[in-house]
């Protein structure tokens, strides 16, 4: 049960989860609603298959894993296994997505190119940290 939801009356880990689980949750909303502009998981699975040759069971877990596992991790309701869940589909996002257009972020907006790994390197550095320490304070692991 500790590995599941453990946790430290951290307010440091309180402060990474929520960053981590709202820059998911709203990511993973634009991919399943259409909120925040997102093009819905109708689009999203379209533009999975099409550019990246992802399979739409895949597409939808990816999506899925982004909303609902950054919402848990945003609530810090089995915030280690969601972390988990959510580095493996940023690994994904560096293999299929990101690894060619190098290190950084394409700042300039230059045509043609993509933007680096390092965001995603950020994210998953937060989700260890989530991984590693638990929810936090505040958290539904926590009660």
């Amino acid at each position: 049960m500790d590995l599941l939801f453990g946790t430290f009356q951290s307010w440091s880990a309180l402060i990474v989860r929520v960053t981590l689980g709202g820059i998911f949750f709203a990511h993973g909303a634009q991919k399943v609603f259409g909120w925040f502009g997102g093009g819905g998981l109708k689009g999203t699975i379209g533009y999975f298959q099409k550019s990246l040759g992802i399979p739409p069971a895949l597409t939808v877990l990816a999506a899925l894993t982004e909303c609902f596992g950054g919402l848990a991790v945003l609530v810090g309701f089995l915030a280690r296994p969601a972390a988990l869940g959510l580095i493996v589909v940023m690994l994904v996002a560096i293999a299929k997505v990101h690894r060619p257009h190098g290190f950084f972020i394409n700042w300039s907006l230059a045509p043609g190119k993509g933007h680096g790994y390092e965001m995603n390197l950020a994210l998953i550095g937060l989700a260890l940290a989530v991984l590693a320490r638990g929810a936090g304070a505040l958290s539904i692991d926590r009660l």
